[in-house]
């Protein structure tokens, strides 16, 4: 159940995939689905993106995959959504949009697709580019692996963790003097 209290995130997914850079890598051409990886990698990037702040949906066209029908599951904290046969994402984003915008929810829409984000523009909903987006799933990228790198260079001892007057009591017991 979406948490009322949070923005909505929907994300294009495919706009997002094929915009940037981030993902070209993932795409294979050669595979049975060759944007799995791709979206695996969208899909992780929303939900640390999204982390505590907003109620993400990654949209993707049902048409053009190998399985039109595809489910619309949840991927740990981000709802999944694929287009029915004969409608594309476009119109599922715009349909998220205007229920929101219904709800009085806040609401941002990650897309380049400029018709997209001429339909969905204004109170309470706004746009990022998938240009953006991307960069700022890089910018949680390096945050995580700055945090990473603190934690890995402070070992924290027991004795890091006691008070000073109990570690001064077990100093004493140390160099053989009864504690006071």
């Amino acid at each position: 159940m979406p948490d009322r209290r949070r923005e909505l995130l929907v994300v294009d997914g495919y706009n997002v995939i094929r915009a940037t850079d981030r993902y070209a890598h993932l795409i294979d051409e050669g595979d049975d689905d060759p944007y799995l990886r791709a979206r695996e990698a969208l899909l992780s990037d929303v939900a640390a993106f999204a982390q505590g702040s907003y109620d993400p949906v990654v949209v993707f066209d049902g048409a053009g995959n190998l399985s039109s029908e595809r489910p619309n599951l949840s991927s740990g904290s981000v709802r999944v959504v694929y287009s029915r046969t004969g409608q594309d994402a476009d119109e599922v984003i715009e349909q998220l949009a205007v229920e929101a915008r219904h709800q009085g929810r806040d609401t941002t829409v990650a897309t380049s697709d400029n018709t997209v984000r001429a339909t969905i523009g204004g109170v309470p909903v706004k746009s990022l580019s998938s240009a953006l987006i991307a960069h700022e799933f890089t910018l949680v990228d390096r945050d995580v692996a700055v945090a990473a790198a603190d934690r890995s260079h402070h070992h924290a001892t027991l004795g890091d963790r006691l008070n000073s007057d109990v570690r001064a009591k077990l100093e004493e017991l140390r160099r053989g003097k009864m504690p006071e």
